[in-house]
């Protein structure tokens, strides 16, 4: 026969240390509410809350609207730990969706946040520079970390920070420096960037690439690139295991190739036969940025004659189901074909 019994343990998916949602339109203005209490453990419930919350962009809307920024704004500089950890990730959350990002931009976010780039704690650090990611995918989000200062701070901190955030500020750096990369260039960006490509870890070596191909859009980038013997590590890194380093490598050098000593410092370091064999690689970025270095040492007459018995290749590729492929390859035809 049955019994009737109470069970002396909670029923499942019943978090204690989250706050009670409010139903409906009352849930936001409840939770900012709390944001604001005295009591620690209040401001913990609310900031668990909002962290599941704000994976829906309406919610973001929302909170934006009634006034959470400016509370979240407050809670960075909050002395508990976690407390400031829960506050970066509700951050961190919020600037997946494009109406977190351009709010972002409108409050002042990213000064508020580079106050935690010496926070004690990783987690509270990996969320800032999550934030700083992704804001850095928009222009505006990019010019906005610039023009607050933080480039040499991100420099500086490049070689300090695990690997997991080296990953993030390498992210972040590759936009802002293809905005404006003169902060970097004067914070000895070059010869840290130099010493991740040495790296163990693929993925640092594959970022600290494509942020050497922004810094040496400007001249003094190409000079630095130069001047560090950066070159002759991405050619050797043209001999990756990784299409993303091989593809990376060859854009760096397509910009530091630009300058006449450029070029024959690539050529010097027998850049010609690996780039050769990218040509044949199956992605298209490799094929496409190995093209277009090569044309840049085409344009020097010693390139251009070690690639004059190349031109076959070339022409293969302009059949390659790539457009852009194909149109690089009819530029590097006419480049080594050109007769003075």
């Amino acid at each position: 026969m049955a019994h009737t019994r109470i069970s002396m343990y909670l029923p499942p998916n019943i978090n204690p240390a989250q706050a009670d949602i409010a139903y409906g339109c009352w849930a936001l203005p409840k939770l900012n509410k709390e944001l604001q209490s005295e009591d620690l453990q209040t401001r913990q419930k609310a900031l668990m809350a909002l962290c599941d919350l704000m994976h829906d962009p309406e919610y973001v809307y929302e909170a934006v609207d009634i006034g959470c920024l400016e509370s979240l704004t407050a809670l960075l500089k909050d002395s508990d730990t976690l407390v400031r950890i829960k506050t970066t990730e509700v951050l961190c959350i919020m600037a997946n969706h494009n109406v977190g990002r351009t709010s972002f931009l409108e409050h002042d976010i990213i000064l508020a946040l580079s106050f935690l780039l010496n926070d004690p704690y990783s987690a509270c650090r990996e969320n800032l520079h999550q934030v700083y990611k992704q804001l850095a995918q928009l222009p505006e989000g990019a010019r906005g970390i610039i023009n607050s200062g933080l480039i040499p701070s991100l420099v500086w901190k490049l070689p300090r920070e695990e690997e997991d955030i080296q990953e993030l500020i390498l992210d972040t750096l590759a936009p802002c420096l293809q905005e404006d990369a003169t902060e970097a260039l004067a914070s000895r960006a070059v010869p840290f960037l130099k010493q991740k490509l040495l790296s163990d870890n693929a993925n640092i070596r594959s970022k600290a690439a494509r942020v050497l191909t922004a810094i040496s859009i400007p001249l003094e980038g190409k000079n630095q690139v130069k001047q560090h013997d950066v070159i002759p590590i991405l050619v050797h890194l043209l001999k990756d295991q990784e299409p993303e380093v091989q593809a990376n490598a060859a854009g760096a050098l397509m910009n530091a190739a630009v300058t006449t000593e450029g070029k024959y410092t690539a050529l010097d370091a027998d850049a010609i036969e690996p780039l050769l064999m990218l040509l044949h690689s199956p992605v298209t970025k490799v094929r496409l940025n190995a093209t277009k270095a090569l044309t840049m040492l085409a344009e020097a007459p010693e390139g251009r004659k070690r690639l004059q018995t190349q031109v076959g290749t070339f022409r293969v590729l302009e059949l390659d189901n790539n457009v852009t492929v194909r149109r690089a390859a009819q530029i590097a035809i006419k480049v080594i074909e050109w007769k003075p």
